[in-house]
């Protein structure tokens, strides 16, 4: 297309980071479109959804390097040094991730072994779960009348257990909406830890799980039963999990529901008294 003429070119012996979004292969930006009609070998993720690279030229090769939870996984570092190698053998490489490469997605450790390398490289942002995500669920993760303040946390860290590093007190306290990436399999600790922190038991909390996919399902609970509800529906990983007054929102929200026969309500709040703490 004569379009894409006008865009960059991958060019042999160079990595792209690109973020292919949350799954639904429309989110896909431009940039990263055009990285996959040029690549010689896409090294993706496991949540980029299968049709994501079904736009890869026919000759492309496709490596997986997913990373899952509780699963056997490539180390990081070896998946650094094989982008080194491919763009060392004068392919166009493409390293394919769900969401945005930037934001817990590892993309500054695999840069700075590309720098270390002196490999040329662009980085390509992407839709990120935490915001594409919820949105597909019908979950603002700003609205004026509740939050004027977000944060995003990683629910654990490279040992697998929840980070020992974040500030419970000061996240409880100042941020209205807390969004969580990984975050599933440790819900009962964070849950504690935000509550003995100041957050109110029955605060909204939503499970989205498969997000921006046909299999998207989401859970609306509480604070205080997040555990337990989460438990008993069977849901399992990859999900965002979002704290916060904005969960109420998804009853007037939720457009995908609505194209379903959803009825949609006029107002989210129920008539409480709205909160804008931030």
């Amino acid at each position: 297309m004569r379009f894409f003429a006008d865009l960059p070119e991958l060019n042999p012996g160079s990595v792209w980071l690109v973020g292919a979004g949350p799954g639904d292969p429309g989110l896909l930006t431009l940039h990263a479109a055009n990285a996959l009609r040029q690549a010689d070998v896409i090294v993706h993720d496991a949540l980029v959804n299968a049709d994501c690279l079904k736009l890869a030229k026919p000759a492309a090769k496709l490596e997986f390097a997913g990373k899952r939870g509780g699963k056997p996984s490539p180390k990081q570092r070896d998946i650094s040094l094989r982008l080194v190698e491919l763009a060392r053998a004068g392919l166009r490489v493409l390293r394919l991730k769900g969401g945005d490469p930037f934001v817990f997605g590892r993309g500054g450790e695999e840069a700075l072994t590309l720098v270390e390398h002196g490999i040329p490289f662009r980085i390509v942002p992407g839709i990120t779960a935490g915001i594409g995500g919820l949105a597909y669920a019908g979950i603002p993760v700003t609205h004026r009348e509740v939050n004027h303040a977000v944060t995003f946390l990683t629910g654990h860290d490279s040992s697998g257990v929840v980070p020992d590093r974040i500030n419970w007190e000061g996240i409880a306290k100042g941020s209205p909406v807390i969004v969580m990436y990984m975050a599933m399999k440790h819900i009962g600790q964070i849950s504690a830890n935000l509550i003995a922190a100041g957050r109110a038991p029955d605060e909204p909390v939503a499970f989205v799980c498969n997000a921006a996919t046909p299999e998207q399902a989401v859970l609306e609970t509480t604070l205080s039963r997040a555990e337990a509800d989460v438990t008993a529906s069977g849901l399992e990983p990859p999900a965002i999990v979002v704290v916060g007054e904005v969960v109420r929102l998804r009853s007037s929200l939720d457009w995908l529901g609505a194209l379903n026969g959803r009825t949609l309500a006029a107002d989210p709040f129920s008539s409480q008294i709205r909160r804008n703490p931030a």
